[in-house]
């Protein structure tokens, strides 16, 4: 396959997530591997299946994946046009903006209505789609969380899911902790957090021509730098192993876990992009046939294979049937242009 442009790579990382999404989302509540292989025999889906929002339906991964971006281009916008900014508090309006398309309130001061903004203007975004409770308890408070290391808080993959647009944004020395921070808002565990850091460093040096096992390598350098890495470092290091070694499927997934928490969605992430390595379809397919967090795994496994093989490796009728292909695009585009001119950016993406 030829190098992908940096155009692909950045749609590729986008419309590869949403597509994980959308297979997985369907049967992310079946709670059995067997019953799995006998609704969808004999291995399980092979491509989009009618779930309870349709065919392609995404989810609330993808919602906050968007609001992710946005949040993260509208404080590139304040930061040129304004002189100063606090990243995570934009981000965290942008979340805000989220939670009152999902018809819930907060008491945080920045929670005022009108809301302004192009995504909010789309109207397709006000559905709800199984939102996780952590996002929408943590968003609802009056406060901001952040990495504070609270061994007793929340490490479900809530924050991993959403943080791919980091790795695409934010430049290399400030990009591990600018993901902690963003997973941080709604889930302040370590592993919570810390497994957001992993992601977006991988997917910043994958952006960049880096070899999937280099990335890695520096990934896991990073997070070995960190207070309460352990969890983390333990599962990326079993999923690295099985892909050398072990026969790839459910069962094999289920030695990592469900992924429910984050550092298990990223460690199977991890796993089934290595096992795919250039093929795509391959990856996610492998990464939502489970009982677990479907989605979210494969939305985590499209996002890292869709920024190293670009837009191309995607099945073209998987982007055809993808419900929000044009506004994920569009977003993944902006992320790419907005730094060579944010200023001329403010009507679209105004920057608080």
């Amino acid at each position: 396959m030829q190098n992908p442009s940096q155009r692909s790579r950045y749609r590729g990382c986008l419309l590869g997530g949403a597509v994980g999404d959308a297979l997985g989302a369907p049967i992310e509540f079946i709670r059995d591997n067997d019953e799995i292989r006998r609704r969808f025999p004999p291995d399980g889906v092979t491509g989009y299946v009618a779930g309870a929002w349709g065919t392609g339906a995404i989810t609330d991964d993808t919602q906050m994946t968007l609001f992710t971006a946005e949040g993260l281009i509208r404080a590139m916008v304040r930061s040129h046009t304004k002189g100063i900014c606090h990243v995570p508090s934009v981000v965290h309006h942008a979340y805000l903006r989220w939670l009152h398309t999902q018809g819930r309130r907060s008491s945080h001061p920045l929670f005022k209505e009108p809301f302004d903004g192009a995504l909010i203007r789309e109207q397709r975004l006000f559905d709800q789609r199984a939102p996780g409770n952590t996002c929408v308890r943590s968003l609802m408070g009056p406060e901001i969380g952040k990495p504070v290391a609270n061994l007793k808080g929340s490490k479900g993959c809530g924050g991993v899911m959403r943080t791919a647009p980091v790795g695409l944004f934010v430049s290399r020395e400030r990009v591990f902790d600018l993901g902690c921070e963003i997973a941080a808002i709604t889930h302040d565990h370590p592993s919570g957090y810390l497994s957001a850091g992993f992601l977006s460093l991988l997917i910043h040096d994958l952006l960049n021509g880096a070899e999937l096992d280099d990335a890695l390598d520096a990934a896991e350098d990073a997070l070995r730098n960190q207070p309460h890495h352990e969890e983390c470092v333990e599962l990326v290091g079993l999923a690295r192993e099985l892909a050398g070694q072990a026969e790839p499927g459910m069962d094999t997934i289920g030695r990592i876990g469900e992924g429910w928490k984050a550092e298990e969605a990223l460690a199977i992430g991890v796993y089934c992009a290595l096992v795919a390595r250039g093929d795509y379809a391959r990856g996610v397919l492998l990464a939502v046939n489970h009982k677990g967090d479907s989605d979210s795994t494969g939305s985590i496994t499209g996002n890292i294979l869709g920024v190293m093989l670009g837009v191309e490796a995607i099945p073209t009728a998987w982007l055809n049937d993808l419900e929000l292909s044009d506004v994920i695009t569009q977003v993944a585009d902006d992320l790419l242009d907005v730094p060579e001119n944010p200023e001329r950016w403010w009507s679209k993406y105004p920057g608080w």
